[in-house]
């Protein structure tokens, strides 16, 4: 497992609504999030890099509507980028807005130089939505590695939880171990993200 102290630093670096605009940033490999409204993508950056208000968290799904990009250092020669991607299925936006956060992430996923691994987060209580289940296959179809997150599962008891997982996994016909367990408050699972980002980066 990796420890906590080889990610050095975690800053912001700037927001995008659009890929084009990124062209001019360093070219260090990328990290992406994506997952729908309010899943928890920006709690989850700020607990990975041990930082409360990194990425800003909001209770109103929909909150995140630029592309985000923060920088992280795993030790003096090695920099990543951890990218934030808008939500998606926010059903209170408007049909417009929704399609240009569709636009975005998939420009971004099929159209990033630097993208070596995408995180899919899933509220671990909930079924996968029609959303979330495309957004798998899309990547699944383009090639682009990814790997599943669980979220929340401090809300469920450790049976709750278990359950859960496995119930996810059957959905997404994946392996159990194919999906990690993650709770932001508890700080749960962010050893095994870690790990997995320094295998891709």
């Amino acid at each position: 497992m990796i420890e906590l102290s080889m990610l050095k630093s975690a800053k912001f670096i700037s927001s995008h609504s659009d890929i084009s605009q990124t062209k001019n940033l360093p070219p260090y490999s990328q990290v992406a999030f994506v997952g729908r409204s309010n899943v928890g993508k920006s709690s989850l950056i700020n607990m990975l890099t041990n930082q409360k208000n990194l990425a800003v968290t909001s209770k109103t799904p929909g909150r995140t509507r630029l592309i985000n990009f923060f920088e992280c250092r795993i030790d003096a020669d090695k920099n990543f980028y951890l990218v934030d991607l808008p939500g998606y299925g926010f059903a209170m936006a408007s049909k417009s807005t929704q399609y240009g956060w569709g636009t975005n992430i998939t420009q971004y996923l099929t159209q990033s130089k630097h993208l070596n691994l995408v995180f899919v987060l899933l509220d671990v209580r909930h079924t996968p939505t029609k959303l979330d289940m495309a957004m798998i296959h899309f990547l699944q179809s383009n090639n682009i590695p990814f790997s599943i997150i669980a979220t929340k599962c401090d809300k469920l008891s450790r049976a709750q939880q278990g359950k859960a997982i496995i119930d996810l996994a059957n959905a997404l016909a994946v392996g159990r171990d194919n999906i990690i367990p993650t709770s932001s408050k508890d700080k749960n699972g962010r050893d095994e993200i870690l790990a997995k980002i320094t295998t891709r980066v």
